[in-house]
């Protein structure tokens, strides 16, 4: 009986990875669409990208210079004052 069981189990552990992955690849979207769908991403436009970079340049900064500064700044900011 222990044989039959494992036998069953097993067979249900691999129906069920079937029916998992064929889900996926029904839900998944297709080339053309996946295309399509990184066209439209904010990345693509350069000038978007620029304002990023510039926005994550500006923030580097800012971390860097409270680095090298010993002030807790933290403690400055928020309404607790």
């Amino acid at each position: 009986m222990s044989g039959m069981r494992t036998i069953l189990t097993s067979t249900a552990a691999i129906a069920s990875m079937g029916l998992g992955y064929g889900m996926w690849s029904v839900i998944s979207p297709g080339e053309q669409r996946r295309k399509e769908m990184l066209k439209n991403l904010p990345e693509s436009n350069p000038v978007r990208m620029e304002e990023t970079r510039q926005r994550n340049a500006m923030l580097m900064q800012v971390l860097k210079d409270a680095a090298e500064t010993s002030d807790n700044l933290a403690r400055g900011l928020g309404p607790g004052k």
